[in-house]
């Protein structure tokens, strides 16, 4: 899936890489922060970075859950051991239920829903945050398009950041460009490439409960973003029909999150954010 006519992953990589280097020389900053949630796209803008500041002054942080699957560690593990970046790990549970405990009457129905999910991405921010305060890092935002373009992320959680690294790939892309990473051995472990998508805020999360397959999915975005077709052709052009109607839905509620996002390092010709917004 390509972002323009005449533009190789090559020239992604190396659009990213630059962008990310001259950020942090304008900031007159050198050292980076990420949360590494052993998916593909914390993976990806990990060895971004390390491409862009080398791997002393990349910096991961596992935080996992009571949701959170062993292979989010291992896999985070590996990936940090191959980049050779440093790592630690700060388990989020005794800072949940101590929130959870504190504002009990907020969940005496015992119904479960976004706000507990929500609870565990700002969690997680805080502790990026506090981070980033401490040692004088940026934290870099591991955001792609399809996410960001069905409102598929959390305000103040895992929408924070100094900079959106990837906010301009569409996650069919983020999988392209890390294959383009293993082009000369394996950077990004395989099984974080492979393995299926989930944000791991509840359990037996997939991104598939919430969003249309990627594969439909970041068509009917391209077709809207970046082809200029209306909705109307959208739904005519897609032979399931359902899962793009679901995907408009989705996009026409997201707006009002990509107005309050970070600045986005684009590619292409059409990113999501306002030009002001966009680097």
């Amino acid at each position: 899936m390509i972002l323009e006519p005449g533009i190789s992953i090559a020239e992604v990589h190396e659009i990213l890489v630059g962008k990310i280097r001259s950020y942090f020389k304008g900031a007159g900053m050198t050292k980076a922060v990420i949360g590494l949630s052993g998916g593909v796209d914390s993976a990806l803008v990990a060895a971004l970075a390390v491409d862009a500041l080398g791997a002393e002054n990349v910096h991961g942080i596992l935080m996992p859950s009571g949701f959170s699957t062993s292979h989010s560690v291992t896999d985070s593990e590996r990936l940090a051991a191959n980049l050779g970046i440093s790592c630690e790990t700060i388990p989020i549970g005794p800072i949940y239920e101590s929130a959870m405990a504190s504002m009990a009457h907020f969940f005496a129905d015992g119904r479960w829903d976004t706000t507990q999910e929500n609870l565990q991405a700002r969690i997680r921010a805080l502790i990026l945050m506090a981070y980033s305060n401490r040692y004088n890092a940026l934290v870099l935002n591991t955001s792609n398009k399809s996410e960001l373009s069905t409102g598929y992320g959390t305000l103040y959680g895992d929408l924070a950041g100094a900079i959106m690294v990837i906010a301009d790939l569409y996650k069919l892309q983020v999988y392209e460009l890390c294959r383009y990473i293993n082009r000369n051995g394996e950077r990004i472990p395989e099984h974080i490439i492979t393995k299926a998508p989930s944000a791991e805020l509840r359990p037996g999360q997939k991104d598939s409960d919430s969003l249309p397959e990627y594969e439909t999915l970041d068509r009917v975005l391209h077709a809207l973003n970046e082809e200029g077709l209306t909705e109307e052709q959208v739904l005519e052009s897609f032979p399931d029909r359902e899962a793009a109607a679901r995907a408009i839905k989705l996009r026409r509620a997201s707006s009002f999150k990509v107005m309050q996002i970070p600045p986005m390092l684009t590619v292409g010709k059409c990113p999501l954010a306002p030009a002001f917004k966009c680097i």
